[in-house]
């Protein structure tokens, strides 16, 4: 289960990152574009993509634990 979270939440950190690659070089927003200018299923995925990024901060943690086996 935990690693289904951790694969799903490195998912939601690279299409944010994908987004925000795409608005630095192109002032393209595509979440924007697909759903509409902070609509509720766009704030939703802006809301998921920060909830896995403060989520995947604990990978440091793990990775960590994981050198000293």
């Amino acid at each position: 289960m935990g690693r289904c979270f951790d694969y799903t939440a490195l998912t939601l950190v690279i299409i944010g990152a994908v987004n925000w690659g795409l608005i630095g070089f192109f002032k393209l927003d595509l979440v924007n574009l697909l759903f509409g200018n902070m609509t509720w299923i766009s704030r939703i995925i802006y809301a998921l993509v920060g909830l896995a990024g403060l989520y995947l901060l604990s990978l440091y943690g793990r990775v960590r634990e994981m050198g000293r086996e």
